[in-house]
């Protein structure tokens, strides 16, 4: 395993227009929302699949949970700290914090599975 509980990787995204809170065409926040930060928290996690993974295998997210605490303003850049919590066979959780100006603006936790493709296909073919 080239990993262990406590390694971390870090991605820095810069908030854009498209990560704003907005439903069906209508900004209700002109800050990042939760749903963008969802992405990228679990993006953050799975750059650790990424040097992980066989070519036969992919990562699926299992669960994901975000305590948003402050705003990050469009061209704030925002650094999401992925640390692993614990790998279990093909399990990875990850804790992650995402600060913006040094300052905590949220933290949760990401669960991912690692699958064969062909475990896939058969999921994603099972109605």
């Amino acid at each position: 395993m080239i990993f262990k509980p406590g390694d971390q990787k870090v991605y820095r995204k810069k908030v854009e227009a498209a990560d704003v809170a907005a439903f069906h065409g209508e900004v209700l926040h002109p800050v990042y929302s939760t749903f963008a930060m969802a992405r990228d928290f679990e993006w953050s996690s799975r750059l650790f699949f990424l040097e992980m993974r066989d070519i036969e295998e992919e990562g699926v997210g299992t669960f994901l949970s975000i305590e948003h605490k402050s705003p990050a303003r469009v061209g704030d850049e925002v650094v999401i700290t992925a640390t692993i919590e614990t790998i279990r066979g093909n399990e990875l959780i990850c804790v992650i914090e995402a600060a913006c100006n040094g300052k905590l603006i949220a933290k949760g936790k990401t669960g991912q599975k690692m699958l064969t493709l062909g475990r896939l296909q058969t999921l994603y073919n099972t109605r």
